[in-house]
């Protein structure tokens, strides 16, 4: 979480979010990272767990992540998490709670719902006091 909390740093020093992800594979090594580029790169796709799992994918050589987890500083929204699931990563560890926008738990839970065809574990809260402080400071300074 540490690490992602760095690359939440880049994306603020780029007038982004600051979110950061990185991807583990089934061993605990990190394949892949990211950080928001929305505001960078103009792309409403271009949040820190998806440029991860694209990242992880192309490693991968495959668009499967069986066995791999995603660690986010942040909740993920409903995009990302239907983007987790149909990746099939098996786990997702993530620090802040987001209660507005939150789909891991907060504001509805599609990483486990028993409907879809794919679960995911879910770990919040790590590092939680953490990841809240750099998303509310950042949110400070802009207003």
């Amino acid at each position: 979480m540490r690490h992602c909390l760095d690359l939440a740093e880049i994306a603020a020093s780029q007038s982004d979010i600051p979110v950061g992800a990185v991807v583990l594979d089934e061993t605990g090594a990190v394949i892949a990272t990211g950080h928001n580029t929305r505001e960078r790169d103009h792309d409403p796709a271009g949040h820190a767990e998806i440029v991860a799992m694209r990242e992880a994918a192309r490693v991968r050589a495959g668009w499967r992540l069986d066995g791999c987890t995603l660690v986010v500083t942040l909740e993920p929204c409903t995009m990302c998490a239907g983007a987790i699931v149909l990746s099939r990563l098996s786990a997702v560890v993530f620090g802040a709670w987001d209660p507005k926008a939150g789909a891991a738990g907060s504001l509805r839970d599609v990483l486990r719902d028993p409907r879809l065809n794919h679960q995911v574990e879910v770990i919040g809260g790590v590092l939680e006091q953490e990841c809240s402080s750099q998303l509310t400071g950042y949110f400070s300074a802009r207003r």
